[in-house]
């Protein structure tokens, strides 16, 4: 497979990625290196493989779902460096406004 180097330019803007030149001509050897790769894979003949999530098999252990008592506020906030309205009080992530 081959990219030319507008392709990996066009590539790097949908991605919103900034590249210099140099940058570029290296993206675009690693580009191809996958592709091809992923190219090699497709020829495989996976006539009779079924698929699967997990390269081994692996058995879930689910417990029951059932209602069990839950730790009290007071026991959970006792270690809380602020409680505020009966809850954590943490510090804000997005500022109003």
């Amino acid at each position: 497979m081959q990219l030319t180097r507008e392709e990996v330019a066009e590539i790097a803007q949908l991605a919103r990625l900034a590249l210099g030149d140099a940058e570029l001509d290296a993206l675009r050897v690693d580009l191809v290196a996958i592709l091809d790769h992923v190219a090699a894979l497709g020829e495989v003949d996976t006539t009779g493989v079924e698929p699967m999530t997990h390269a081994v098999p692996t058995v879930l252990r689910l417990r029951d779902d059932r209602v069990e008592p839950s730790l009290p506020v007071e026991v959970a906030l006792a270690d809380a460096p602020v409680v505020r309205e009966g809850g954590f009080e943490v510090p804000a992530i997005i500022k109003a406004g």
